[in-house]
């Protein structure tokens, strides 16, 4: 039988928000200190993840910073003509400072004022968590820009996001403001129903884990937004339980999924071997995981 519309209601509910806003808030008094020794270099600090995209659940433990170096940007070239190439290499002023030394000088200083349990060997940051301040991941990325034109005289034309490297070399480029920018956009266009169908979709993830069901790591959050992303707004509203059947079944139901795309709308959604692209393999565990999940409840 399908999930009643109490269970379901609760499961909706967005997690801890003031807790997560005050972790956010001394992270961010620290990391942007006078004091620090990359303040004189240009960046910006912002969320990104669940609490960024008010999708978090009960469940969900770590609040992820996005520290983004704009001192130095990397420049994608491919869809620039020979001519505006040319421009860029003539135009473009080199610079010592690299990303590298951004993300040294950015754990130095967080390890300074948390304590030796600050570990910078991962892809993030983690700051462990004290009293009311939770765990944070705190990413040291650089900008990135995929340049469209580089003219001669006026300004160069580009899509931003970030980019970094993980622990063994994987080079990652992503769009968390195009991520955050169209789930707000979403949720506005469904009236209200994306976030907390996104919520709905993550505790059913969580459970299962729990229940055995689904092992960690094979239906991350930010792929499970993507996912849902992609659904027509018509068939969000009217109850969470038609709508969750009506997303459920929309995927499900399609024979070629190789069009969806991620929120960002930039990168494709289901690629085998893309760290940025979630695996079909894992898509397809979860959906008949979550099947199954739907009967037997």
């Amino acid at each position: 039988m399908p999930i009643n519309e109490s269970q379901l209601d609760s499961w909706s509910a967005q997690g801890s928000v003031q807790q997560s806003a005050a972790t956010y808030q001394s992270m961010r008094n620290i990391l942007d200190h006078k004091d620090s020794p990359y303040y004189p270099k240009f960046y910006e600090i912002f969320l990104q993840g669940s609490y960024g995209n008010d999708t978090n659940v009960w469940r969900d433990s770590d609040v992820d910073i996005v520290m983004r170096l704009t001192s130095v940007y990397y420049a994608d070239l491919s869809n620039l003509t020979p001519e505006h190439k040319a421009n860029f290499e003539r135009l473009r002023a080199p610079t010592e400072y690299s990303l590298a030394v951004f993300k040294e000088e950015v754990a130095a200083w967080l390890t300074k004022h948390f304590g030796t349990g600050v570990d910078a060997s991962g892809k993030a940051i983690f700051v462990p968590g004290n009293g009311n301040r939770r765990d944070a991941d705190v990413l040291a990325c650089a900008e990135h820009r995929d340049f469209i034109t580089y003219p001669a005289i006026g300004n160069p034309t580009y899509r931003e996001g970030i980019i970094f490297w993980k622990s063994d070399g994987t080079q990652i480029i992503n769009y968390p403001k195009q991520h955050s920018t169209n789930c707000t956009y979403k949720h506005q266009n469904t009236n209200s129903y994306f976030k907390p169908t996104v919520r709905i979709f993550k505790n059913i993830r969580n459970r299962m884990i729990e229940d055995g069901r689904l092992q960690e790591g094979v239906a991350p959050s930010y792929f499970l937004e993507g996912m849902l992303s992609n659904v027509p707004n018509n068939l969000y509203g009217t109850s969470y339980q038609q709508t969750v059947i009506s997303c459920f079944n929309h995927i499900y139901g399609m024979e070629d999924k190789s069009a969806l795309k991620c929120a960002n709308g930039i990168h494709w959604l289901l690629r085998h071997g893309y760290p940025v692209c979630w695996s079909p393999d894992d898509h397809n565990t979860f959906m008949e995981a979550f099947r199954q999940f739907w009967i037997d409840f």
